[in-house]
């Protein structure tokens, strides 16, 4: 292998963008409000025109934008959230900071969301909100979920979208497809930050004035405090390397899926390995890119040996995790979720990813997979 692969290239994205990036932080050193500086609202309008909502809020990172939907909703102790227990720690962890109880329900191996069909089954007179996670980059069944919430006196919907932002569901844009869309900028996600951000997305006028005073603390006005809140607010020079990022985003979100399009025909000839399945009238923006093994943990030693970086998302589910065992409710069996905990892993994804690489990284991942299966 002549070059050496990154799992996420961040290096080459802002050689790339340096120009506008540079351009962008020199201007708020320039003007100085590091706080709530006139980029916030030129990012939030941007985004929710992205998105196809009203109103766009940014936050100080993807689990803030979760705690402050589940805080202006009212959620706190006595109620319950419904979501999966395969995912990453922050969506139960939300749910448990205000005091509610996380009700875990199986996934769909095949897409790694959560099952639709086993929703229904877990709602209790305490259900205050369905937090489905877009897992990988690709949407949850949100019709069905918005359905079933409908069907038992419209419960609030969640979308927990830290992965899936620039995706698309039935030709919508996710974060705009439930009552409230939350998303992370983390500097790995599909459009991140160099440091912690979010944002929360929603149509409803009154949840998103509650969720803007809930990010600073509670103010309506300065040192107006109608509500208990947080110091969630997303920093000025975060949102100006996101405004510089956006510019590109949709070349970076084509070529997010031209790369996962082409490791699923590479892997094609790739025995033992599936990947995660894209369902039909959605897209992926592959946040990560995700296969299943029996063989998982011996291929990753292999790939690692060969130079190729891997990661496992995730290798306990949330059910099984000290924090959340004993705080959760478990509605069904998870076994699913134990299974892919047992067998995903993720391989190197990000725009600038080359085919060459693809065809090392695949190359290796047949024959870690046949000394896998020989040890």
């Amino acid at each position: 292998m002549s070059d050496k692969i990154e799992f996420i290239d961040l290096k080459a994205q802002y050689r790339a963008l340096k120009p506008s990036i540079d351009a962008r932080i020199a201007q708020v050193l320039e003007h100085g409000r590091y706080i709530m500086g006139p980029e916030i609202g030129e990012l939030e309008e941007r985004l929710a025109a992205y998105v196809g909502v009203r109103h766009c809020i940014g936050v100080a990172s993807g689990t803030e934008a979760l705690l402050i939907a589940l805080m202006a909703l009212g959620i706190g102790p006595g109620d319950e959230v419904i979501t999966t227990p395969f995912t990453f720690a922050a969506t139960a962890e939300v749910i448990v900071l205000v005091g509610a109880t996380p009700v875990f329900v199986d996934i769909d191996l095949a897409d790694c969301n959560i099952d639709a069909n086993l929703i229904e089954a877990a709602i209790t007179p305490r259900t205050k909100a369905i937090m489905p996670v877009s897992l990988y980059g690709q949407c949850a069944d949100m019709d069905a979920i918005n359905a079933i919430a409908a069907r038992h006196g419209d419960i609030p919907v969640i979308e927990d979208a830290a992965q899936s932002f620039g995706a698309t569901y039935k030709g919508r844009r996710s974060c705009g497809v439930s009552t409230i869309g939350c998303t992370s900028f983390f500097p790995s996600k599909p459009l991140g930050c160099y440091g912690d951000g979010g944002a929360i997305f929603t149509d409803d006028d009154g949840l998103a004035q509650a969720m803007r005073e809930i990010r600073v603390h509670g103010q309506s006005k300065r040192y107006q405090h109608d509500r208990v809140g947080v110091g969630g607010r997303l920093d000025t020079i975060q949102a100006a390397i996101l405004l510089a990022k956006l510019d590109t985003f949709d070349e970076e979100v084509a070529a997010r899926i031209a790369i996962g399009d082409r490791y699923l025909e590479l892997l094609r000839e790739v025995p033992g390995v599936t990947p995660i399945r894209v369902v039909p009238d959605r897209t992926s923006v592959w946040g990560q890119f995700t296969v299943l093994s029996h063989n998982r943990d011996a291929a990753v030693a292999l790939l690692g040996e060969q130079g190729v970086p891997t990661a496992v998302h995730y290798p306990i589910p949330l059910d099984r995790q000290p924090a959340y065992k004993d705080a959760c409710r478990v509605s069904g069996k998870l076994e699913h979720s134990l299974k892919a905990s047992q067998q995903v892993m993720s391989l190197p994804m990000h725009p600038y990813l080359t085919e060459d690489a693809q065809r090392d990284i695949i190359d290796v991942l047949g024959k870690a997979g046949i000394s896998a299966r020989a040890a």
